[in-house]
């Protein structure tokens, strides 16, 4: 079953091209963040056509979540879980596919370490903890995946020094990262590759900043363990950021067997 987490930053703008990618790469399960769409403006109808069925969860010109999947979409839930505080933006969709409860989300950015949206992506983080803890057991086959706008560890910045006293790598956000591996998650690309450096999903669109290698890694596909062991390949689409009008991440691959 191949997996993949892809923000497109608007599906409206970007819709041609992810056609093409899907119908090259024929993932079975694709979660994707930043549709920026209403759901009633979702092109259901042309990822149908390909063969998959679609659960989309949007608000209009912001955020918007949606899973695609030729292997089965039940038990759809939108937002978090039970008695959760729900979020007000939509950010987290929920289904089971083939066999697995994946969570497509896109986590608030953060902005800067004294903004209120920072202690809101703090806050959300803790709710996914607790909306995994709702949803699932860790013996269960979970995959929590999406744009987490947080940098596991210092190898996963292109030089840690530019992101003093910065978001995306800031201890409270790794530790509630770390609380959803404690939990029993892991990163299955960083488990497939350990020592892979300046491997990146996300590069601004300023400063030629792809061309210069100056990127993040903050696109991750978090699985429980009894995926682990299912993993037979894992990769950033580096490709799929180049070319014209692309989104500022690339896709991340995760192919269980």
């Amino acid at each position: 079953m191949r997996v993949v987490t892809w923000n497109v930053n608007s599906l409206r703008a970007r819709l041609e091209r992810v056609e093409e990618w899907v119908t090259e790469v024929q993932p079975d399960v694709l979660c994707i963040q930043e549709t920026k769409l209403a759901d009633d403006a979702f092109p259901a109808l042309t990822f149908e056509a390909l063969g998959y069925e679609c659960a989309h969860y949007g608000q209009g010109q912001w955020n918007g979540v949606a899973i695609l999947s030729k292997v089965g979409l039940d038990d759809v839930v939108a937002n978090f879980a039970g008695d959760i505080e729900p979020d007000p933006d939509a950010r987290i969709l929920t289904a089971t596919c083939g066999g697995v409860r994946i969570s497509c989300c896109y986590v608030p950015n953060g902005r800067s370490l004294d903004d209120d949206h920072y202690t809101y992506k703090l806050s959300w983080l803790d709710r996914l903890l607790e909306h995994l803890r709702a949803e699932s057991d860790p013996g269960d086959d979970v995959i929590v995946t999406g744009d987490f706008n947080i940098a596991p560890s210092d190898v996963d910045v292109y030089d840690i020094r530019k992101f003093a006293n910065a978001t995306h790598v800031s201890q409270p956000e790794r530790d509630r990262l770390q609380a959803l591996c404690d939990w029993g998650l892991v990163d299955l690309f960083r488990h497939e590759h350990p020592d892979a450096e300046k491997v990146y999903s996300w590069w601004d669109y300023r400063g030629g900043d792809f061309h210069q290698g100056r990127g993040l890694r903050i696109d991750l596909v978090l699985g429980s363990a009894s995926l682990v062991d299912r993993v037979d390949w894992a990769v950033v689409d580096r490709n799929a950021r180049k070319g014209k009008q692309p989104s500022d991440h690339a896709p991340v691959i995760v192919d269980l067997t």
